[in-house]
């Protein structure tokens, strides 16, 4: 609870010391709240009183063996700061877009945690205006909903294609089928997560039990590619179900050229100037010139 306050604007100290004077239950003073409820130091623990009495968070409560303190009830401490969070977000809502200026260059930054790539894609499904294509494995996808769901609810045409069984599918959805998930696991050596918003940017990522790489990129050519990646999955299946009654699964399975597309494509591996580049069943790791050969 206490980080929890501090991300709501208390110090540390300030978060220590209101649980403590919830907890209580009733008035106490300084040195009770230091030495048995909260590990304030005691050498500070009436400063921190005094700003949480400053913050309209605590109240002093004066009786004839000297002062307390009770805290503002939680409820009302947390309306109050819903309060203020949502004026200053309205305020900055407003006020920033006045300073933006055209953008000078693209972005692109890398994402090394499955925690960072999730996040940076909630931050692309959340800032969705008009359209949201999410592709991605159930165990990604689910963490995402959420925001998903709420685009969805604001008008946004939402488009997801899931590896796999989902039971509570979001958006226009589509299961891939065609091949089957664990199939494109081993072909890719990852699951894949490709997350973009209004054409605008996006999150392309692949993650394995012990690694994640992945970046976030407001670049056109790369914002143009994630979504047609989207869109060629879901038009794939769409042919796949029209045709599924005239050999198209044969096809699928038999043709050369489609089983060529399908062999694995190898683990990225690190160039002399660190770039990620993909070594493959046609790609020469050990080339002079780098290369593609004849497989």
């Amino acid at each position: 609870m206490t980080e929890e306050l501090q991300r709501l604007g208390l110090s540390g100290y300030e978060a220590k010391a209101y649980v403590a004077l919830v907890s209580a239950g009733e008035a106490v003073n300084g040195y009770e709240v230091a030495k048995w409820r909260s590990g304030v130091p005691r050498s500070t623990v009436y400063e921190t009183l005094g700003k949480l009495v400053g913050r309209g968070a605590a109240f002093e409560v004066r009786a004839a063996e000297g002062t307390g303190y009770v805290p503002l009830p939680p409820a009302t401490l947390l309306e109050r700061m819903r309060r203020d969070f949502d004026r200053t977000l309205g305020i900055l809502q407003n006020e920033i877009p006045r300073l933006t200026a055209p953008p000078q260059v693209r972005l692109v930054h890398s994402l090394t945690e499955r925690r960072m790539l999730l996040e940076r894609a909630e931050d692309v499904a959340a800032a969705a205006r008009s359209e949201l294509y999410v592709l991605g494995w159930p165990e990604d996808v689910e963490t995402l909903k959420p925001t998903v769901r709420r685009a969805e609810e604001h008008g946004v045409d939402v488009a997801t294609v899931v590896f796999g069984v989902d039971d509570d599918p979001v958006g226009w959805h589509t299961e891939h089928r065609y091949s089957a998930p664990s199939a494109v696991e081993d072909n890719l050596g990852r699951r894949m997560l490709v997350v973009g918003a209004d054409r605008d940017q996006a999150v392309i990522g692949g993650l394995t039990a012990d690694r994640t790489w992945g970046l976030y990129t407001d670049d056109p050519a790369a914002v143009l590619l994630a979504h047609l990646y989207v869109r060629h999955d879901i038009a794939m299946h769409r042919v796949a179900e029209r045709f599924a009654e005239h050999g198209f699964d044969e096809f699928w399975a038999d043709d050369p050229a489609l089983r060529r597309l399908r062999e694995p494509v190898g683990e990225p591996v690190r160039a002399a100037d660190g770039a990620p580049r993909s070594v493959g069943p046609e790609t020469d790791p050990d080339g002079d010139d780098g290369r593609s050969r004849a497989g």
